[in-house]
């Protein structure tokens, strides 16, 4: 079986266990999840944060996009430009939001380019990963081009029910320094204090 094969069955694995989550874990897991990152310094200090909207069963990003703009920082949502390319574009409020690619909720196409070296702060989502950061995304590669050209702090959000310490990884997949589940923060696999 090839690392693509192997991929596409564990997000299949995957939705699957997810679509089981209970409503209840999932909100549970979600506000201690966003009470975890609202905690972490790196976070606090950081003067433009960039951060997926979530859709469906993913984490509830909303607690934190709304934080992050009344704390009077720039916020960054990704915007789908063409197949496997997103841009950092900036909001204001949370209103400019409009479905676009794939069902997703984005900055409108006229937001503001934010370049990823003005970045303080990215987080990310995954449909799984391990403590170590290896993530496994929907496929699309965006965020690992993103990870590409971006060097600062870097957190992924993953409900501890959707942990797998195997994932199958290829050259260009990028792994993130830190992991945020309702338990906490790992930082390179290893439990680190948030604050």
């Amino acid at each position: 079986m090839t690392r693509q094969e192997e991929k596409k069955m564990l997000r299949s694995i995957m939705r699957r266990l997810e679509d089981k989550l209970s409503q209840r874990y999932m909100e549970t897991a979600d506000q201690a999840i966003m009470s975890h990152l609202a905690a972490m310094p790196e976070y606090q200090e950081a003067q433009t944060v960039f951060c997926f909207v979530s859709v469906r069963r993913e984490i509830d990003t909303f607690p934190i996009l709304k934080d992050a703009l009344a704390a009077g920082k720039t916020l960054c949502i990704p915007l789908c430009t063409q197949k496997g390319v997103m841009e950092p574009r900036q909001i204001t409020d949370l209103s400019q939001l409009q479905e676009g690619s794939y069902g997703l909720l984005e900055p409108p196409a006229d937001a503001p380019l934010v370049s990823v070296d003005n970045i303080d702060f990215a987080i990310l989502p995954c449909t799984t990963c391990n403590h170590l950061g290896q993530r496994l995304g929907k496929g699309g590669g965006y965020y690992d081009r993103f990870l590409s050209h971006y060097r600062g702090g870097t957190v992924m959000l993953c409900r501890e029910k959707l942990i797998r310490e195997e994932i199958p990884v290829e050259p260009h997949d990028y792994p993130v320094p830190w992991v945020l589940t309702e338990r906490g923060l790992y930082e390179d696999g290893t439990p680190a204090r948030l604050y």
